[in-house]
């Protein structure tokens, strides 16, 4: 395994100087957006597409310091019935058709997350049971083969045509794939371009184990993120892990991302990265940097020594 960086966290730094810190951190490679939630501060897709001879002189500066593109992330809602749906899509495809032309095969990105019926304008996340209330089973089916199927299957077809090898979808919350059996039914549906951005974070507050998740999933786990969660003591006793405040508000809030290693120890570490070498995966795994509860240099500084102590080699 090879360790990159998730480089919005250092959104703030100029592309230069983003790259010069990434080299100073003792990273190999990059994961830079392409558009959809992201600002996309140093790489964004449709900029790059429209200007050759800036995609070429970003692509020479990335080399000249012995990085390498990990993969290209646009983490978006291609599903949402409004507006935003319709710019996220475009701008899943403009990352889409980027990493085709620059020879990146791994593409990072969301399942989306539709509407629950026709003329709806919010998308809605259904995690409460098909039993209860008598509409759910079809607005279950709604979502996915109505939207989601359609949506993928004509991604897959763009990928072929552009040389994209994979899609990484990240199990997040309040997107259709946020756990390996939905990233599977997706996987059925549309073939095994799709598999998983296996990100433990979310694993974790879910109250899923990513180590089971990654035996789960075998060749499915198509990209792995580094990053990890402290479930807070006494708070999510009494509230449980459904958790509505700002990621801001960790003082409050039952559980919250964190530097990795502040969550979970460096064994647990090891044996995650373990399993999932078990798995067959042997590529990139990028940190992604969130935690609140301290300064950003030492988020960022802690999490890939941990990494580096910890990932399989």
């Amino acid at each position: 395994m090879k360790l990159s960086i998730c480089t919005d966290v250092m959104g703030g730094l100029p592309f230069i100087q983003m790259l010069d810190k990434c080299v100073a951190l003792g990273v190999e490679g990059v994961e830079m957006t392409g558009g959809g939630w992201s600002p996309a501060p140093h790489f964004r897709a449709g900029e790059l597409l429209a200007d050759g001879a800036l995609l070429k002189s970003k692509l020479k500066e990335i080399e000249a310091r012995g990085l390498h593109i990990a993969a290209l992330n646009c983490s978006a809602n291609p599903l949402d019935p409004g507006e935003m749906g319709k710019r996220h899509r475009k701008e899943m495809e403009d990352t889409i058709r980027l990493a085709g032309a620059i020879g990146v095969k791994t593409v990072v990105t969301m399942s989306g997350l539709p509407e629950a019926a026709p003329g709806d304008m919010v998308p809605n996340w259904l995690v409460y049971t098909k039993s209860w209330p008598d509409e759910m089973p079809e607005r279950d089916r709604y979502q996915w083969e109505e939207r989601a199927f359609p949506l993928w299957h004509d991604l897959v077809r763009l990928a072929d045509e552009v040389g994209v090898a994979k899609y990484a979808l990240e199990n997040f919350s309040a997107m259709l794939v946020w756990n390996p059996e939905t990233l599977f039914r997706l996987r059925n549906a549309v073939g095994p371009k799709v598999g998983m951005n296996l990100d433990p974070s979310h694993l974790m507050w879910m109250g899923a184990d990513p180590i089971a998740s990654a035996r789960a999933l075998g060749n499915a786990i198509h990209h792995c993120h580094g990053k990890d969660t402290r479930i807070e003591r006494g708070r999510a006793d009494v509230d449980g892990l459904l958790e509505l405040r700002e990621v801001t508000d960790v003082a409050n809030r039952t559980w919250n991302y964190v530097a990795v290693g502040a969550g979970h120890d460096l064994q647990w570490w090891k044996e995650f990265f373990s399993v999932v070498r078990m798995q067959g995966y042997d590529g990139w795994v990028s940190l992604e940097m969130e935690d609140f509860t301290m300064s950003v240099e030492a988020g960022i500084q802690s999490s890939v020594d941990a990494l580096k102590a910890t990932i399989s080699r």
